[in-house]
């Protein structure tokens, strides 16, 4: 496998803002510096994937209404290699628009692509695990999709049922798809955890650049009619606005329901890494250390007296005094505090818009 092939792509144009106050619609989630680390969710996401690809290989893709802020957040990074959405179209479309302009200039590209709002504790065996799938899907029309190996119930997540009677035979680690399955309620979490062979979706997935093309020019044909037909605009000054006249019309569609559940050459290659989507405040905790009353806190100035299972983030250097609270979620941003349960957190969205 020849590494400057390998590419990897970001996808940096969710919305979400689960994280309020810290993030909001206008600054989501992956721009702000979750972990209290000094670096943002989606810097942490470009330095996981440093020793997988060269600088020059890497794209970002993302809002129009971001481009300020990933390039303030990433400033060595080439302008030529953010790719800015006129609007949300969902995965699809976005996967499509950088793998045609990818095979514009390396026919020959390996890709992985991946959200930019995870978190990952172990890097070591994470790029290992993506190394290893690259090697796998340079020379082959595999599609594989990185499944982890769930610890728990979980609700939140897709799962993927892979069939482990037989590995594939250049690599022992990987196994065929048989199934994808939506968010289960509790009871079929249960059996899922329960039969070993069932991992969690992180949306990260590897393939080379010929197989994705002819994958969606197989099974989204209008969509790719219009990424092949934008082939003389790419790396031109013309790109952009093609992009926002055409790219609104695509369907909007995941990569999911769009190819993921419709080839035949799916694979999945269970990993465990310390991977979560943090997609909630619980999450955060859940991937945190804890004192000896399972409380997190991020922040230099906290200090608990009777509490527990909570979760402080307060980073603006102010002294924070916490007495008495069991499973309460305290955080701070911008003259914005939040205190909420963290049982009740699906409530935020509700308390942030009043």
């Amino acid at each position: 496998m020849n590494s400057n092939n390998n590419h990897v792509v970001i996808m940096a144009g969710g919305v979400g803002s689960r994280f309020w106050p810290m993030s909001t619609t206008d600054f989501p989630k992956q721009f702000i510096d979750v972990l209290g680390c000094g670096k943002t969710l989606l810097q942490l996401t470009v330095d996981r994937f440093r020793e997988v690809c060269q600088p020059g290989n890497m794209w970002i893709v993302t809002s129009g209404a971001y481009a300020g802020l990933v390039k303030e957040q990433l400033p060595e990074m080439d302008s030529e290699h953010i790719l800015l959405e006129p609007c949300r179209r969902n995965t699809a479309p976005c996967i499509a628009y950088v793998s045609w302009k990818i095979k514009a200039k390396n026919p020959k590209a390996n890709i992985v692509v991946t959200p930019s709002d995870h978190i990952v504790m172990n890097q070591r065996e994470f790029v290992r695990v993506v190394n290893s799938a690259l090697k796998f899907t340079a020379d082959s029309d595999a599609i594989v999709t990185l499944g982890m190996q769930a610890t728990r119930p979980e609700t939140g997540y897709g799962y993927i049922e892979g069939d482990l009677s037989m590995a594939c035979p250049s690599n022992k680690e990987i196994y065929r798809v048989d199934a994808f399955k939506e968010k289960p309620d509790l009871e079929t979490a249960k059996r899922y955890l329960q039969r070993k062979n069932y991992f969690w979706n992180a949306g990260i997935f590897v393939w080379n650049v010929s197989t994705i093309v002819n994958a969606l020019r197989v099974y989204q044909p209008v969509m790719s009619k219009i990424f092949e037909g934008l082939l003389p605009y790419y790396y031109t000054d013309k790109e952009q606005t093609m992009i926002n006249e055409l790219f609104p019309t695509c369907e909007n569609i995941s990569i999911d329901y769009a190819i993921m559940e419709k080839a035949d050459e799916i694979y999945v290659f269970p990993a465990s890494f310390g991977w979560s989507d943090l997609g909630t405040w619980g999450s955060l905790h859940d991937n945190m250390r804890k004192d000896a009353h399972n409380n997190v806190c991020i922040g230099e100035n906290i200090h608990l007296h009777e509490s527990r299972n909570c979760i402080v983030h307060t980073t603006e250097e102010k002294k924070v005094v916490v007495q008495g609270l069991d499973g309460y979620i305290i955080a701070e941003k911008d003259n914005r505090l939040l205190i909420c349960r963290l049982s009740e957190e699906q409530r935020i969205k509700d308390f942030a818009s009043e």
